[in-house]
């Protein structure tokens, strides 16, 4: 395993992000901070208890998974495409660096941002709600799986999109849908019956509800299912990206 390769490789995406603090890091925050002063203070103040949890604290998962997803995919497909667009992919695919490599490298660097992104909104959250975690490990094996998994979900729609409109494509058509008919901002069982059975084919509804949990102790989908729900997700997208390399599907521009 080279890890100066994946060292290298890791500190060039951490630094763009730096370069581009204003867009990475303190948008997506201003962005959560709306929702919880519209959804959490001004109509969760309305709403009545969902399991015993007040409506501004029981979104707080939801606005994190919410951030986390859409910042894991945007941050990994961003990072493999602009070595496409701009041509210096051939470097780095001349190099002497396994597919494992590349992938850890860029993939690390996108999960560790969005990790980033969502311990702030963690933060955040306490300045609006008052919340406690009853399971912090659990909370910490959920956002970074959660990181890594979407991360390599980015790294395939970065390799497959052959301009920026295609790399905007999937997460405005079918990943922000998913994540709010998953149970962002409400719990699942207030849905009619028939809903509620069309959503358990949602895979965002176990992550947030695994990842809601680790907060309050209870969820719409028992944990255990939550746990394989991601492993199967993130075993699919390693299955792909090797899959991708070992046939060179659209790794050059």
């Amino acid at each position: 395993m080279n890890f100066e390769a994946i060292k290298a490789i890791y500190i060039f995406e951490m630094t763009r992000t730096f370069r581009t603090l204003l867009q990475s890091l303190v948008s997506p925050v201003i962005s959560t901070s709306l929702y919880f002063i519209v959804f959490g203070t001004a109509i969760g103040s309305r709403m009545e208890d969902i399991s015993e949890v007040p409506y501004g604290a029981f979104i707080v998962p939801g606005l994190i998974m919410l951030t986390v997803l859409t910042q894991s995919i945007s941050n990994a497909s961003f990072g493999i495409y602009f070595p496409k667009f701009m041509g210096t992919i051939n470097e780095i695919l001349s190099a002497p660096l396994s597919a494992i490599e590349i992938v850890t490298g860029y993939v690390g660097a996108a999960a560790t941002k969005s990790m980033m992104v969502g311990v702030i909104i963690f933060i955040t959250s306490h300045f609006f709600v008052e919340i406690s975690v009853k399971h912090p490990l659990w909370m910490f094996i959920f956002l970074f799986s959660t990181c890594v998994s979407f991360s390599l979900f980015g790294f395939i729609i970065g390799i497959w999109a052959k301009n920026f409109e295609q790399l905007n494509l999937v997460p405005l058509l079918i990943v922000t849908p998913l994540v709010f008919l998953g149970g962002s901002f409400y719990s699942i069982s207030m849905l009619p019956e028939f809903w509620q059975k069309v959503s358990f084919f949602n895979p965002v509804v176990y992550l947030i509800s695994g990842f809601r949990w680790s907060f309050f102790g209870s969820s719409d989908v028992s944990i255990e299912i939550s746990i394989v729900a991601i492993l199967i997700f993130a075993s699919l997208c390693l299955l792909t990206i090797y899959q991708i390399f070992k046939t060179g599907y659209r790794i050059k521009q």
